[in-house]
């Protein structure tokens, strides 16, 4: 059956050879063909790109509540756009954070690029950047809507509008962006979407037909979204052919790469090779890699006016990257740098300290590292008699305190003290002088001080109508003065306090949360500052003042904080060979101690009998060895000592 086979392949290789000449001129040919179409191919998309550069690109970002969607919805959109395939799919992808998952919230804003083809045939360029929602991460929010033409107020239609909604809507309307408001979990059973499609239109004053309505758990409205973005959000406006002005909003250390910097050009365009220097730092590098943001950085050749994109100058020395820096060209450079970029306004100050005194440097190191990628952080140096040298770090919030401190330990490894935190106070001396006091050894001697000032805040508080009786009283406890009070609906208030930033600062907002259920929102605003009547008080162990525990406290409060201080201590200082004794104290004064009884052998247990002056004698010559031991001894107090007060009721 097969015996033609082998004359078949002695014919074909005949032909093969007399053809050889002539299939080489055909591979020659094909080549050239193809080499023609790819080039063809590359024109025409380098054409659709500059098309894209101003009319088809959207830059938005996402601004709701804290837990409301915006992670879950921008998932969806991911999805929608074919961004990621599926092995790259995971829940809330753009929180790459491992303690951002753990939490459940979202700690950093996340840029990324989507493309999407609309319904009108064309295909759009997304630039979207996620951002927080808990007010301890606010300036996070203004960095993205900073870079933004448009954004997505995301509300829970389960909740309503919450505290954190409104403040992130006036921070967008304030750079004037165009908002698009989105009902997000209308799938869920317990959704009032005609109520709080009420409570939008009072709060933006749009129409009913302007609210979308989605679920980011089930995909349902994002389609309608995406159309939204593309319809509603204004296209950048800029000159490609202008001097190149960017925007540096965020920046990270790469360990290989140096510092990257993340920026949206406004004008002009930045190309791979250029010679850049940052305005403000008034440093210059070489362009070595610019690209755009997608899940993972993307190469380009360059990054045009109205795109959002990276550079990689191998910039070693994190001072020269500023967030809200404009990057520019050295040949070529822009007459002025982008205005409009808020400051960072710390709230909440403690001082950070080595475990060990040689870790010093490495401190400053990775705090100078974490900076670049959270610009809300500020620190300076600052040493103690009792913990040696450390930083007095400036954060927005206790959250924010406590997940820096974290990432110092998980990225870093390093291992950190933290002193009780505390507020900036002003104080005006007998001789007419102004300071700024951080921590307690910063203070005067009393006879010296003519007049103590602490910051006040603005507090706007939201809740059912049920709770506002107990919601009150908190405030009040809490040295509050109601400004005002209005239903937003028939059973929804909210309410307006002055209040002392001090006494938000340790337990407000978990006693805030228990009182009302978990209902309540809560958003604050600095105002200024107010005379106030403060006392140091100090926690002394053996006698000895421990810096880490010593605090500026409201006078009328000093007693109750101090006696409680040092009840907590006694529970978590372990028992030595001697008595401890734990004291408050304001000046001179003692108010109140505790002492953690020393753990003691029994001498006397061999004296079954005789005389008591043979007991006596043991126990005396016990006493003695305590009495020189306590002279010498050092007490170790734990970290979780540290952190107690935060957690006093």
């Amino acid at each position: 059956m097969f015996g033609f086979l082998p004359t078949a392949f002695a014919i074909f290789g005949f032909a093969l050879d007399r053809m050889r000449f002539g299939i080489a001129k055909i591979r020659k040919l094909r080549f050239l063909f193809v080499s023609a179409l790819t080039f063809r191919y590359l024109c025409t998309q380098y054409a659709l790109i500059g098309r894209l550069t101003m009319k088809n690109i959207r830059n938005f970002c996402i601004i709701a509540h804290i837990d409301h969607g915006k992670s879950t919805l921008a998932d969806r959109l991911l999805e929608k756009t074919n961004t990621l395939n599926q092995r790259e799919m995971q829940n809330q992808v753009l929180d790459d954070m491992d303690l951002e998952r753990e939490k459940g919230i979202t700690i950093k804003s996340h840029a990324i690029q989507m493309e999407y083809r609309a319904h009108d045939g064309q295909t759009y360029v997304l630039n979207l950047i996620d951002t927080p929602g808990h007010v301890d991460f606010s300036y996070e929010v203004s960095r993205a809507i900073a870079s933004c033409e448009g954004a997505l107020l995301v509300v829970d239609a389960t909740q309503g509008i919450q505290a954190q909604t409104i403040s992130n809507l006036y921070l967008a309307i304030g750079h004037d962006l165009e908002i698009i408001p989105v009902l997000n979990k209308i799938d869920v059973e317990s959704a009032m979407i005609d109520e709080v499609k009420d409570q939008v239109i009072d709060l933006i004053g749009c129409r009913e037909e302007d609210i979308l309505l989605a679920s980011g758990k089930t995909g349902q409205g994002v389609e309608e979204v995406l159309e939204a973005i593309v319809a509603r959000v204004p296209a950048p406006k800029g000159d490609d052919d202008a001097p190149l002005q960017a925007l540096i909003f965020d920046s990270v250390f790469n360990p290989f790469r140096g510092i990257i910097a993340y920026y949206r050009v406004m004008n002009g365009t930045l190309r791979k090779g250029d010679h850049v220097k940052f305005f403000n730092t008034g440093s210059d590098y070489e362009a070595d890699e610019v690209g755009v943001l997608k899940l993972k950085m993307q190469p380009r050749d360059e990054v045009r006016a109205g795109d959002v994109g990276y550079i990689c100058s191998g910039i070693k020395t994190s001072t020269d990257v500023k967030v809200g820096d404009t990057i520019t060209s050295v040949e070529r450079p822009c007459s002025a740098a982008i205005e409009g970029f808020e400051d960072v306004k710390p709230m909440v100050f403690a001082g950070v300290y080595p475990v060990e005194a040689d870790q010093y440097e490495d401190l400053r190191a990775s705090l100078e590292k974490l900076q670049l990628n959270d610009a809300s952080l500020t620190f300076e140096p600052e040493s103690s008699l009792a913990l040696g040298f450390g930083f007095r770090c400036g954060f927005l919030g206790l959250l924010h305190m406590e997940i820096i401190q974290e990432r110092l330990y998980r990225e870093f490894d390093m291992d950190v003290i933290t002193t009780v935190p505390n507020v900036s106070y002003r104080i005006t001396t007998t001789s007419g002088e102004v300071l700024e006091v951080h921590n307690p050894s910063g203070l005067p001697e009393i006879t010296k001080v003519a007049k103590i000032e602490e910051p006040y805040i603005l507090a706007q508080i939201i809740t059912k109508a049920d709770f506002m009786g107990p919601v009150i009283k908190l405030c009040i406890d809490k040295r509050g003065v109601m400004k005002n009070q209005n239903f937003i609906t028939q059973d929804r208030v909210e309410i307006n306090f002055d209040m002392p930033l001090s006494e938000i600062v340790f337990d407000f907002y978990d006693k805030l949360k228990s009182i009302s259920k978990g209902y309540a929102s809560f958003d604050y605003h600095r105002t200024g500052y107010e005379p106030s009547r403060l006392a140091k008080l100090d926690i002394l162990l053996n006698g000895e003042p421990v810096d880490a525990l010593s605090s500026l406290i409201y006078a009328d409060h000093a007693y109750d904080f101090g006696r409680k201080m040092c009840e907590k201590l006694k529970e978590l200082i372990p028992r030595q060979q001697f008595d401890i004794a734990i004291q408050a104290a304001i000046g001179a004064k003692i108010i109140a101690r505790e002492t953690v009884k020393a753990v003691r052998k029994d001498v006397t247990a061999k004296c079954y009998g005789g005389d008591i002056s043979r007991k006596r004698k043991l126990l005396e010559k016990q006493k003695a060895g305590k009495k020189r031991m306590r002279q010498v001894g050092q007490v170790q107090v734990p970290q979780s000592a540290f952190l107690a007060v935060l957690k006093m009721d």
